[in-house]
């Protein structure tokens, strides 16, 4: 359970990602921009989402305005118990192995959803609560958690187990994402991503701009520059840095990272507390 504020991120907002575990998102303050697979959702005060597990999803600022929220992040297990179980097999995979329902907004003007909306907020207190030694949280929270699933259960089992809302090319961006991620601090090149998901390199970028959003050349710079952002803050040198992250030289390194942080990497440095005069 975490306390989140765009405005922490760089650039406002959080890269595509995805884990298996779920996900509920309750927003306090403003509103997201928040894109789940193929779909996009502006979630305001008050609202909240239901992200299923292994669902590639992304978050950022809409108009610039900031956005504090809570998440709440939980492995299905949690809810089932153990493997086979017919909790596992009858109450969750039935929700969690379904593409079609990837996330569920959730609406405090529907009685139902109000009453997720208040469990999770119930959770969250449960959660700041222990840290004043409140005992028995844990239970209470499983109990809440529970009483969301029977809801969503409820809801899901009454829709169609079509395919209105599935999308055909998620494992295949999930691929292209995750190839990238693993192989950034490389030489990497578009003939090598559009072999490894089985393309054309003509089709790989179509595909990839039509569901990112950007190019696979600016996701690559975007993602290297995210993550040279932890080497900068440890005290690692620019020119190290450029090198662990797949940059050609240092100076090259600083444009791109100028051209996406608004200031240099020695500027990051200083303001994240760990200047470095190395070069």
């Amino acid at each position: 359970i975490t306390a989140e504020q765009l405005s922490k991120y760089e650039r406002g907002a959080f890269l595509w990602h995805w884990h298996p575990e779920i996900e509920l998102t309750l927003i306090e303050r403003g509103q997201i921009e928040y894109r789940v697979n193929a779909q996009s959702y502006l979630l305001k005060e008050g609202e909240g989402l239901f992200c299923n597990s292994n669902t590639l999803h992304s978050g950022q600022m809409r108009d610039g305005n900031d956005c504090t929220y809570r998440t709440i992040t939980f492995h299905p297990r949690f809810i089932y118990g153990y493997e086979n179980s017919c909790l596992e097999s009858d109450y969750v995979s039935f929700i969690t192995e379904n593409d079609s329902w990837c996330a569920l907004r959730l609406l405090p003007s529907v009685d139902w959803q109000q009453s997720i909306l208040e469990e999770i907020k119930k959770i969250v207190q449960l959660w700041d609560d222990q840290v004043l030694g409140s005992t028995g949280y844990e239970m209470d929270i499983h109990i809440s958690l529970c009483r969301i699933w029977r809801d969503l259960w409820d809801y899901f089992r009454k829709q169609p187990n079509g395919n209105q809302t599935s999308w055909a090319g998620l494992e295949r961006l999930r691929q292209m994402i995750a190839f990238i991620q693993e192989n950034y601090a490389q030489t990497l090149t578009l003939d090598m991503i559009a072999d490894h998901v089985g393309l054309c390199k003509s089709e790989c970028c179509r595909f990839f701009k039509k569901h990112m959003h950007m190019t696979i050349f600016q996701y690559l710079l975007y993602y290297r520059v995210q993550q040279s952002l932890v080497w900068l803050r440890s005290g690692e040198s620019v020119t190290r840095t450029a090198q662990l992250t797949g940059f050609s030289d240092a100076c090259y390194f600083g444009k791109v990272f100028k051209d996406y942080m608004g200031c240099t990497p020695k500027a990051y440095q200083k303001k994240s507390g760990h200047p470095n005069h190395m070069q």
